[in-house]
């Protein structure tokens, strides 16, 4: 007589006699594009803009999309509102120091 300890080795080895390595589904391997780090000389000056001080981000070299997801990003890394006119980065408030450091 089997205890029923046994039955359920036996049924997990049954199982494992009936696949075979090639049954088995492999996960595909995926690859992650690295983003293409560019060097650039971006200018960074104080404004005050209706009185109120303001960091402006010039000489970023790429598209447009580009400079608004830049843009994006740093106002989300540092808290601050702003916007993207003409080719430059407007950021509220004075945040050159940190931002030197940061990029």
């Amino acid at each position: 007589m089997q205890t029923p300890s046994n039955n359920w080795q036996d049924a997990l080895s049954s199982l494992r006699n009936s696949f075979s390595d090639s049954d088995l589904v492999q996960p595909e391997e995926t690859v992650q594009e690295q983003p293409t780090v560019v060097k650039q000389h971006l200018c960074l000056s104080f404004q005050r803009r209706s009185g109120k001080p303001a960091t402006i981000v010039t000489g970023f070299e790429g598209t447009e999309q580009e400079l608004l997801d830049f843009a994006k990003e740093l106002k989300v890394k540092f808290s601050v509102g702003g916007s993207v006119r003409d080719g430059e980065m407007l950021l509220q408030g004075d945040i050159r120091k940190p931002l030197r450091e940061y990029l």
